[in-house]
C-alpha cells in the first residue's frame, strides 16, 4: 500500500504536497491573492524537491519557512502578518479533521490499511 512507498522506494518516492488555496480571514475573504500568484508556491515546492530550500516541521507536516515564498511585487497583499496566517496550523480545526477522517475510514472496515490508520493516530498524537 501507498504508505510503504517511502520504505520501498527510498529517495525515489514521490513528494506529496497539500496546498490550501482557499484559507480565509476572519471576514471570509481568501487570504492568498489568487491563481496568478500560485506559481510562487509552486516555485517553493520545486526548490524543496530539489533540496534547495528547507522547511519548518509542524504537527501536520512541513511548511515553508517565513520568507521562503517569494512575495516580491505583492507585499501589500501578502504582508508578514498575512503570511503568518497562511502558515498557521489551527490544531482545533485539524483535530476536527482527524475526527471526520476516522468517521470516513469506518466504511472500509478491516480493509483499511493498518499503516493508514497508524498515520492518522500519529497525526492525532502530534496535535495534542
Amino acid at each position: 500500500h501507498w504508505l510503504e512507498m517511502g520504505e520501498k522506494l527510498g529517495d525515489k518516492a514521490p513528494k506529496i504536497f497539500n496546498v490550501n488555496w482557499f484559507k480565509q480571514d476572519e471576514n471570509g475573504h481568501f487570504i492568498w491573492p489568487g491563481f496568478g500568484d500560485n506559481m510562487r508556491v509552486l516555485d517553493w515546492i520545486v526548490k524543496r524537491c530539489d533540496g534547495e530550500i528547507d522547511a519548518e516541521e509542524t504537527a501536520i507536516g512541513y511548511l515553508p519557512k517565513k520568507g521562503d515564498i517569494n512575495v516580491s511585487g505583492i507585499e501589500d497583499e501578502v504582508t508578514p502578518e498575512i503570511m503568518d496566517k497562511l502558515l498557521a496550523v489551527d490544531k482545533d480545526l485539524w483535530t476536527k479533521e482527524v475526527s471526520e477522517m476516522r468517521e470516513f475510514y469506518k466504511q472500509f472496515g478491516d480493509r483499511l490499511p493498518k499503516a493508514l490508520a497508524a498515520e492518522l493516530d500519529m497525526l492525532e498524537g502530534r496535535l495534542k
